[in-house]
């Protein structure tokens, strides 16, 4: 076991599941013979991406109490990350999600999380306000706004964190986790305004904040309240723009495409990573773009999540 909460680098609270992915590229899901089974989820990949960074990381999660959870909780462990806020859920079974690959950019989801995902039964009771307090950066998602208990409780966790360190909001919009997309606007904004960094796409900016143009929305999660404002342009790169008028606009990291999924999480770990060791923003969305890349670059998201040298050697190669 780790040393006491209070030690935590990051804790991230969110989405965890099992990752069905296809041993074959290019093969229509109903053709496909053969999976292989992975960690999956946000939260979970995120906390995975900066334990291989040498980040002392945890997940706040709940599974179902069945051999896919019990999977889940092996696989957190040998991933490094602490799994003691990892805890089960009679009523439901651990979901699970299929993909198809189609590179370089066509990699369909199919979510089973019905008739309800655990990780959406966490509890505000169950919460270790004090680990989220002294966390040095505390991760939360869009996902965990979309239905309750869930809700309650990541909005519970942000006003217990009450701004101490780092408090990143991934917007993290998966439009089938709603019912009704115009309902989510008023808990982004809440998210928001208890949040230091926000970080989302395109279409996640403008669910949070009904603009789309990328400098508009960086401006417009500022004005919501957070200090930084990272907006994932795809192709176009990342843009980064802090409260103190300090700006970075990085071009992707180009790399053989063979599964996007997970990129964006390996890109929110490494950024966790460069946060935590005081680099200049630049330098910060270098990394995390690099890091990205290595995983776009792989087949599966947790598993794939590279190490400080193999991010540093693509770095050196240009």
């Amino acid at each position: 076991m780790r040393e006491p909460a209070e030690t935590f680098d990051l804790i991230t609270m969110g989405r965890i599941g099992v990752d069905l992915y296809p041993l074959q590229a290019g093969v229509p899901l109903p053709q496909v013979e053969s999976f292989g089974k992975f960690l999956g989820g946000s939260a979970a990949n995120v906390a995975v991406a900066a334990a291989r960074l040498g980040r002392a990381s945890a997940v706040i999660t709940r599974t179902g109490n069945d051999p896919f959870g019990t999977f889940l909780h092996q696989a957190l462990r040998e991933f490094g990350v602490d799994d003691r806020f990892v805890t089960s859920v009679d009523a439901y079974p651990t979901p699970i999600t299929f993909c198809e690959i189609f590179p370089p950019d066509d990699f369909p989801l199919y979510f089973y999380r019905r008739p309800k995902a655990p990780d959406l039964e966490i509890n505000t009771d169950e919460l270790d306000c004090f680990a989220i307090r002294s966390a040095r950066i505390f991760w939360i998602t869009g996902t965990g706004l979309s239905e309750e208990p869930s809700r309650s409780a990541t909005l519970a966790a942000l006003k217990a964190r009450g701004k101490s360190g780092t408090t990143v909001f991934d917007l993290d919009w998966r439009p089938m986790f709603w019912t009704d997309p115009d309902t989510a606007r008023p808990y982004y904004t809440e998210a928001l305004s208890h949040a230091t960094v926000a970080v989302g796409n395109l279409d996640e900016c403008e669910i949070a904040t009904g603009v789309r143009e990328p400098r508009a929305c960086a401006e417009a999660l500022l004005d919501a309240g957070v200090e930084l404002a990272v907006v994932k342009q795809g192709p176009k790169g990342v843009l980064a723009v802090h409260r103190d008028g300090t700006t970075a606009e990085v071009p992707p990291v180009p790399v053989e495409v063979v599964n996007g999924l997970g990129a964006g999480d390996a890109f929110g770990g490494s950024l966790c990573h460069g946060l935590l060791s005081g680099w200049d923003l630049e330098k910060t969305m270098r990394y995390a773009n690099a890091a990205g890349a290595l995983v776009a670059s792989r087949l599966a998201c947790s598993s794939a999540m590279p190490t400080e040298s193999e991010v540093e050697d693509l770095l050196a190669r240009g």
